[in-house]
This record gives structure tokens, C-alpha cells and sequence, in this order.
């Protein structure tokens, strides 16, 4: 496939550009992961999707099959429930890519690796990759602690995390984590990542499902305003400065538990703000590049953008 970055995951994966969006919550449908995918990344549809269930993720596999021809994959979170009626709807409908998170999917790898299916962890520190290896994982995802969503709890920047996974791994590793421009790319690959995986600023795109409330107020945020929440309760959330995630914050200082602030931290009030746009509702994801998120762009645009800039940036290196 022509393309002015091949990798070892362009290779892997079957993609134009190692470019991989976040599967994210509520947001990652198949609409967006279809418009990735088009352009040349690489697309996930978020196993939540369809509420959840294996029928329902068969039909948002099914809508994506008719929106792109191109390879899309699923992100799944591992987490104490079975996920085995889910991976067999991803066998059965045809799908070859996973990406995991959350707990190991060692308990699944066997049925993956006999369907074929190429399995993508994302991990937060280098001894959760050294584990993933070994599992038999092809890829390993490095997010340092400026993503959004689940940083882990080491709070390690993507900038030390990743040459230090690439240096004790020998699967290829995917950089995420403050990565949203062309220059977060070209120095995702000179630390010696394969790819990169960004989130938040696949959200401020035309085909995403994010209200155009949440859109504005990525638009308007620094690198300032992605604070981090939950830290207190042992499971870290980066997300977007509003009054919501600051009261929750507010209230944890305070001692408040997650049980106390359940309304505001459900998947469901989630929703509700990203997608329905009542901010009032629950808090919002963002990774610290929300302050590079200058304008809502169409897909193709940021990985046109993303891919242009980036020659341009190895030429000029190339002189120095």
C-alpha cells in the first residue's frame, strides 16, 4: 500500500497510515471508525456500542461494513465480566483486529489466535506490556499519562513511556497519549513507536458523535484543562475541565467515594454530556492535547493534515 510511513503495524494491520483512533466510549461508532478507516487509519468501533450486547455489536459491524471497505477493528475493555459471546460475534462477523483494555486478555487469546484475529493491549506502564507479550498480544499500545480516559496509575508522560516500552519489548508498540498533530507524530516514531493512537482530537471531527457542545469546549480548552479525576478512588479518569469534573474533584478531596458520586461517573451520564450535550449531566474525556484541538475538521483532514505536515517535518530534520 503506497504510503510515505510504512511500519510494522501499516504491515500488521493492512493500513495506508499508522494512525489508529481511540476506541472511545459512547463516541467510537461506526460512522467514525468507517471515516478512519477511508482515510487511511485505522478505525475502532467501541464494543459498547449496540448497549453492550453481542447483537448489538453485530449490527454496529455490520453498519461499518457498509459505510467502508477498508480494515476497522474493536475496542474492547477486559474487565470482571465474560467477554466470550462478545469475541465470538468479532470471530463470527468477520472482524480480524481487537484492541483490549483494562485486565489481561490472556484468558481469551487462544480463540483469538485460532481465528486469526490480530490483538492490540493498551497499557499504561511497561511492566502491563512485558505481560502482554507474553500472552501473545501482536502489538502493544503505550498511553502515557496525558491521555484522556484511563491513564493508569504510574504517571508516566507518553515522552518516557514509550522508548522505554520499545526497549523492552519486541512486538511493535502504538504511541497515545498527547499525540494530535503532526509533530506528536513524527515524535511518536523517533521514540520508536510503530503508530500512533489518538482520541480526543478524532472527537472534534464532523463525523463524530460528540454534541457540538463538547466539540466547543474542546475547542476551547488549554492543555490546562484536562484534569485528572477518581485518582482517589484507585481507577484515574482524564477528563475535560467543567463544573461537573471539578465538583467531582471538589467532592473526592472532600472524601466523597465513587459510590457518592455514581450519577455523575456512570457510562450513562457519560452519554448523556458527550452525546446529548448536558454538560450538567456527567464529566467528559479529554487527553491533554485538547489545548492543539484548534478547529472541527473532517476526518479525512486531520490524517491528511497529519501526513503532509509530518513529510515536510522528516525533510526538514533530514537537514539539520
Amino acid at each position: 500500500m503506497n504510503s510515505p510511513f510504512q511500519t510494522r503495524v501499516t504491515e500488521l494491520l493492512d493500513i495506508q497510515y499508522p494512525i489508529i483512533q481511540g476506541g472511545m466510549t459512547n463516541i467510537s461508532d461506526a460512522g467514525l471508525a468507517a471515516a478512519v478507516s477511508t482515510a487511511g487509519g485505522l478505525g475502532l468501533i467501541s464494543a459498547s456500542f449496540g448497549g453492550g450486547t453481542p447483537e448489538g455489536l453485530r449490527q454496529e459491524i455490520r453498519r461499518c461494513r457498509e459505510l467502508t471497505d477498508k480494515p476497522f477493528g474493536i475496542n474492547m475493555s477486559v474487565g470482571r465480566g465474560d467477554r466470550t459471546a462478545l469475541i465470538e460475534a468479532i470471530i463470527q462477523e468477520g472482524v480480524s483486529i481487537l484492541f483490549t483494555s483494562g485486565r489481561s486478555p490472556e484468558a481469551y487469546m487462544p480463540r483469538l489466535k485460532e481465528a486469526g484475529v490480530k490483538v492490540a493491549h493498551v497499557v499504561p506502564s511497561v511492566r502491563f506490556g512485558v505481560t502482554a507479550q507474553k500472552v501473545g498480544v501482536d502489538i502493544v499500545v503505550a498511553v502515557g499519562r496525558e491521555c484522556g480516559g484511563s491513564p493508569g496509575l504510574d504517571d508516566v508522560s507518553t515522552l518516557v513511556l514509550v522508548p522505554r516500552m520499545v526497549d523492552s519489548l519486541s512486538i511493535p508498540v502504538i504511541a497515545g497519549g498527547g499525540i494530535g498533530d503532526a509533530r506528536g507524530f513524527v515524535a511518536a516514531l523517533a521514540l520508536g513507536a510503530q503508530g500512533v493512537q489518538m482520541g480526543t482530537r478524532f472527537i472534534a471531527t464532523r463525523e463524530c458523535i460528540a454534541h457540538p457542545n463538547y466539540k466547543e469546549a474542546l475547542l476551547q480548552a488549554s492543555e490546562r484543562d484536562a484534569i485528572v479525576i477518581q485518582q482517589s478512588h484507585g481507577t484515574p479518569h482524564r477528563a475535560l475541565r467543567t463544573e461537573v469534573s471539578e465538583m467531582i474533584l471538589k467532592r473526592e478531596m472532600e472524601g466523597a467515594s465513587a459510590e457518592d458520586l455514581a450519577q455523575y461517573l456512570s457510562s450513562e451520564s457519560n452519554r448523556r454530556a458527550a452525546v446529548d450535550g448536558d454538560l450538567g449531566a456527567g464529566f467528559l474525556y479529554a487527553g491533554q492535547v485538547a489545548g492543539l484541538v484548534g478547529q472541527v475538521l473532517t476526518v479525512q483532514e486531520v490524517i491528511e493534515d497529519i501526513i503532509q505536515r509530518a513529510v515536510a517535518l522528516r525533510e526538514r530534520l533530514a537537514r539539520l
